[in-house]
């Protein structure tokens, strides 16, 4: 009788009448430039299209964060970067990951369906391991924990950077994979049951990437990432962000010639806190020449604080209610769990764990 519910059962998300949208920051690290421009700013905007669900994902941490302390100090850091930036508890579920015990569930389970060789070619996995970092299991199966993450909320849209992407397909084809397997009567050409009425259990989601700032280059030209400690932070005091600024990587073409653009990461930063109009006259300036790195250093600096001052003083307030914002993601993890064990009973059901 339970099988057969679960077969004839209408999926929570076919009732859903708004835009459902899931993503979230890797709690590794003070958060930065590249994670603003790559996701933060995306999730703020979102909230006029649906409801969205952004979680602080601090179970992937624990891939390169061993100090208890420190992770617990990032983990607060994504929370208040969340809010100084207007993502509003009121119509978004902000949450920790590890408070929603279903996310490590689904990973076990979607585990079972999952094809070691698409986790030997994650581009992510080879790329981590080129610059060092352990390869340790959760590393390897970091997108299967990340597919989980998604599939839990039936998510329209999952917004997320260039580098991500493949991450993302992997999660629709795991979903269709899993759907296949456990859902009697799935047709994977119709996959999330749009003309045969016949949805699977996972819905398929779709990545949204900003291009034009979907990779954001760090003080060394490499992609800003905690990882490789190339970061310029959002928050850091004024003397380390000037530090970090005045640090970035140049060539030594003299100050009276044009400067090369290509591979510049000065330049592309200059082109991501530009508006159109003022970069345009940067770009004329950068190519003609005339003027030193350390005058466009400066102005990158200028930059920064015109855009990033607002939310950095909003953190300060926040900072001074430690109360509030743990009460925000405690909310936002009832609210989050309440969907996660839908979903997760579900998934129960259809394998035998029902």
């Amino acid at each position: 009788m339970r099988r057969l519910l679960v077969d004839e059962r209408v999926s929570s998300y076919e009732l859903e009448q708004v835009m459902r949208i899931l993503s979230g920051v890797q709690s590794s690290g003070y958060l930065h430039l590249g994670n603003y421009f790559g996701a933060i700013r995306q999730f703020v905007e979102m909230q006029e299209e649906g409801e969205g669900y952004y979680f602080i994902a601090n179970l992937h941490s624990l891939t390169t964060v061993s100090d208890p302390v420190k992770l617990r100090e990032y983990t607060l850091d994504a929370a208040l970067t969340y809010l100084a930036f207007g993502l509003d508890p009121a119509r978004s579920v902000l949450f920790r990951q590890s408070d929603v015990a279903e996310h490590s569930e689904l990973y076990w389970v979607l585990g079972s369906v999952v094809p070691m060789s698409h986790l030997e070619r994650a581009h992510s996995f080879k790329d981590k391991l080129a610059k060092g970092m352990r390869p340790d299991l959760g590393l390897f199966t970091y997108p299967v924990l990340m597919a989980a993450d998604i599939l839990l909320y039936s998510p329209d849209v999952v917004p997320t950077g260039k580098d991500q992407k493949q991450h993302v397909e992997f999660t629709r084809d795991w979903a269709i994979k899993f759907n296949q397997t456990f859902v009697p009567g799935y047709d994977p050409s119709d996959p999330n049951g749009e003309r045969n009425a016949r949805p699977g259990l996972f819905k398929i989601p779709e990545p949204r990437i900003t291009e034009a700032t979907a990779v954001v280059p760090g003080v060394d030209g490499q992609k800003m990432s905690k990882s490789y400690k190339n970061t310029i932070d959002l928050f850091a005091p004024d003397k380390q962000v000037k530090k970090a600024i005045m640090g970035i990587k140049t060539d030594s073409t003299p100050v009276e010639a044009p400067k090369p653009t290509l591979d510049s990461p000065l330049y592309a930063l200059l082109q991501v806190l530009a508006s159109p109009t003022d970069f345009q006259e940067i770009s004329a300036s950068y190519q003609r020449g005339g003027e030193g790195y350390g005058v466009y250093k400066l102005k990158l600096l200028e930059l920064f604080h015109a855009t990033f001052d607002p939310a950095r003083q909003r953190r300060k307030e926040l900072e001074n209610d430690p109360a509030h914002v743990e009460q925000v993601l405690k909310d936002g993890a009832e609210r989050a769990r309440a969907v996660a064990k839908k979903k997760m009973n579900e998934v129960k059901a259809a394998v035998g764990l029902l």
